[in-house]
């Protein structure tokens, strides 16, 4: 068995797949397996993607599936790979030369999930922000989520994490198909099933900030349905802890992590949907899910509660 494979989703990224693909074949690690998987490009990705499987065949492997968006394919992505180990990286980004070998040493250890650092870059690879976060050894999943959710906001990205497959495949975990932030609604809950989790200090994730990435989020339909799909995904997560066999404190974490998660988003609606959403947050209890420790946290949550009766007379 191959110790790890990467997983790439495509879709209309040929513009970006040299320099992502090429950034992989430089990695020192012989025993990983490259999954190219086209999501029904209509561009000349196929074409790329086809040109280095023939001529890296050893290491590459290409798949072209019908477009049905990167959960699917991320999920079909993970059916055929070969490695104990598996990674993602999107298309349009690429990785450090030195990163799979930093990550080889904790690999042989068995660790079950291996998370590593971004940078965002611009087109040109100048670092525009390193996205800091804990560093810890040896925790368990619950240790570890308890860690990160309240200190890592990049918590819930799977492209800066190092999986046990197993990890996916005997949990039955998939990433929903066809919904909006899908990350959000599953790898939180991976993170959970671990038994040991290491966080290393390196950088080695460039996240590309394209003009695409910063202005494709500007359609309010899909602002409505990444609304929906995460109250989905909350529903999704609440009924996983009340299965689960889980500490009590970590359990209101999660509970805690996706409510301020969905509570923030408010500030995207306009007006005439705030009430319906508001009521949706109130159908579920979920002001109840933010944690009071300590007065100044009692008081954040008293004047949430009075701006939820007053945002939509003040919006």
């Amino acid at each position: 068995m191959r110790r790890l494979t990467i997983i790439v989703p495509v879709y209309n990224t040929s513009k970006y797949l040299k320099r992502c693909i090429d950034s992989l074949l430089k990695q020192s690690n012989s025993e990983m397996q490259i999954l190219l998987i086209n999501d029904g490009s209509t561009d000349d990705s196929e074409k790329i993607l086809k040109e280095y499987e023939k001529n890296n065949p050893e290491i590459i492997k290409y798949y072209k599936k019908e477009n049905a968006g990167i959960a699917d394919t991320r999920n079909y992505g993970i059916s055929k790979a070969e490695g104990k180990y598996i990674m993602f990286v999107d298309s349009d980004d690429y990785i450090k030369e030195n990163l799979l070998e930093n990550l080889r040493q904790y690999i042989l250890k068995d660790i079950d999930i291996v998370k590593f650092k971004l940078e965002r870059v611009n087109e040109d690879g100048q670092v525009l922000e390193q996205v800091n976060g804990p560093v810890f050894s040896n925790l368990t999943g619950e240790e570890a989520f308890n860690l990160l959710a309240f200190w890592d906001v990049l918590l819930d990205s799977p492209c800066v994490y190092a999986f046990k497959k197993e990890l996916f495949t005997k949990n039955d975990f998939k990433f929903k198909v066809g919904t909006e932030h899908e990350d959000f609604g599953l790898i939180p809950l991976v993170l959970l099933k671990a038994k040991t989790v290491t966080s290393i200090e390196n950088y080695g994730y460039c996240y590309v900030q394209s003009e695409n990435s910063i202005t494709r989020n500007e359609d309010y339909t899909r602002t409505l349905k990444k609304f929906n799909d995460a109250l989905s995904h909350y529903d999704i997560a609440m009924e996983f802890v009340e299965l689960s066999n889980l500490s009590k404190k970590t359990k209101k974490n999660v509970k805690t992590y996706y409510t301020n998660a969905i509570i923030l988003k408010l500030k995207e609606l306009k007006k005439e949907d705030l009430k319906l959403y508001i009521q949706k947050i109130k159908e579920r209890k979920m002001i109840k899910n933010i944690q009071v420790n300590n007065f100044k946290q009692l008081i954040k949550k008293i004047i949430l509660m009075v701006n939820m009766k007053l945002y939509i007379k003040l919006k």
